[in-house]
């Protein structure tokens, strides 16, 4: 069992950026389909789908893995750093006023709020705070 789902989602997406790989399979749950949206959105990866895992056989529960399609330009990852900031053992909150500016507006903070999971900037266009998940850019 992870302790950590969102930091390992995170990893394997950097990883697979590193390894010039197309596709990477992340296990499924709301919060990082909602993240990887937001990813995708603002650009730094190509193509979300989720999808029933395909089992040997056996009658198991369903389970739901992400497809996260990479993009290269010019042979140069889309995303170029990813750093998880709220960890299980240290939580980082900020208030709307207080939300980073990544890279001075270049870079994207996800943040999850009370209204859901959104960028630093449509949370601050919104006047709430919440709890900073990761910075990319």
């Amino acid at each position: 069992m992870l302790s950590d789902p969102i930091s390992d989602m995170l990893t394997r997406i950097k990883n697979a950026y590193m390894a010039k790989k197309h596709e990477v399979l992340v296990p499924a749950s709301k919060t990082k389909l909602a993240i990887a949206n937001i990813l995708k959105n603002t650009g730094f990866i190509g193509n979300v789908k989720e999808r029933v895992k395909e089992t040997d056989g056996k009658k198991e529960m369903e389970k739901k893995e992400i497809i996260v399609t990479l993009i290269y330009r010019n042979d140069i990852p889309a995303l170029k750093m990813i750093k998880r900031v709220s960890k299980p053992g240290r939580r980082i909150y900020k208030g709307a006023k207080e939300m980073p500016n990544v890279l001075n507006g270049y870079g994207v903070a996800i943040v999850s709020t009370s209204k859901g999971i959104m960028t630093n900037k449509e949370a601050r266009k919104q006047n709430i705070g919440g709890e900073i998940i990761c910075e990319l850019y």
